[in-house]
């Protein structure tokens, strides 16, 4: 019985060695682009409810700006008054509320501030780690994009090992399934779709460069893991004649 509770100890030592040395770089991109994810959509549902609550103070000031960084940021710096006499206004049809009530908006008004200096510190924390681990990558595709996609499929290893076909569309598997089942049109990109080189041509250009764009991207990845040289610039050059 004691050679079994050994056997026993010694397997749980083994595997909780593995468990701790899997956690990798991998895993702290995953968890970073999912943190700055899951943070703007606080952002956005906070600054939703700050906007509808201000607007019962001052629904001229609210309407005027669509910025909500810059909106929270000046609600807390400036008074009712300096707002509306920056637009020009000399009278308001908001309510006048008592210093509780306004305590209350401006404190939210603090939170959605510091989410976003939060947001902005894990991105930096992003750019840091991605860079010392897949500089290629992240010169190419960018930090978010870079980030979204070895987060879509785990790991740079299994990004990597993926055709450039692919990586074209990962983040669009819902369309890819559905023009499966219905014969639906299919999805010419998902997640590179944000990039600034397909964001900036017109749409009947689009695929093509989606598809130039996962090209280098793959070899980006496949340069990255097995630890070569830097040539994004070099990538980025050659989309650039291409598409001249």
């Amino acid at each position: 019985m004691s050679d079994f509770k050994k056997i026993r100890e010694l397997n749980l030592k083994l595997t909780k060695e593995k468990i701790r040395n899997s956690v990798n770089v991998d895993n702290f991109i995953c968890q970073a682009i999912s943190s700055i994810a899951e943070t703007d959509k606080v952002i956005n549902l906070l600054s939703k409810r700050l906007r509808e609550w201000y607007l019962l103070y001052n629904p001229e000031f609210t309407n005027s700006i669509s910025d909500h960084w810059k909106f929270a940021e000046l609600i807390t710096k400036k008074s009712k008054e300096q707002l509306l006499k920056e637009l020009r206004i000399d009278y308001s049809m908001g309510a006048d509320l008592k210093k509780h009530d306004l305590d209350a908006i401006f404190n939210l008004a603090k939170q959605i501030l510091n989410l976003f200096k939060f947001q902005q510190e894990t991105e930096n924390y992003l750019e840091s780690i991605m860079q010392d681990y897949c500089p290629n990558l992240k010169e190419l595709a960018g930090v978010t994009i870079g980030a979204k996609l070895i987060g879509h499929t785990g790991s740079l290893k299994k990004l990597m090992i993926l055709p450039a076909s692919t990586i074209q569309i990962l983040g669009a598997e819902k369309a890819l399934f559905r023009h499966i089942k219905t014969g639906s049109r299919p999805p010419k990109y998902g997640i590179i779709y944000w990039h600034q080189f397909i964001q900036s041509t017109k749409r009947q250009e689009q695929g093509k460069r989606a598809r130039a764009l996962a090209d280098k991207i793959a070899i980006a990845a496949r340069v990255d893991y097995f630890k070569g040289n830097f040539i994004a610039k070099k990538l980025k050059q050659e989309l650039e004649r291409k598409f001249k």
